[in-house]
């Protein structure tokens, strides 16, 4: 029983850490763009060198959006 006295406020520590880690990542906007994850894995990165020069991936995703 005296064990439950360093493990519950050891779970609640850990739990508090979790708890800022999470708003800590919604604050710094990880969660901001959900869908551009998703369609860069989709992007060929095949092309030569002197055309992946010219193109930025912000490019090629809004070419291959519209």
């Amino acid at each position: 029983m005296s064990v439950l006295l360093y493990l519950i406020p050891i779970a609640l520590f850990l739990g508090l850490i979790g708890l800022a880690a999470f708003i800590w990542s919604i604050k710094s906007g990880q969660y901001d763009d959900l869908e551009g994850a998703a369609l860069r894995i989709l992007m060929d990165d095949d092309e030569p060198v002197k055309q992946a020069e010219k193109n930025t991936p912000e490019k090629n995703l809004e070419n291959k959006l519209s």
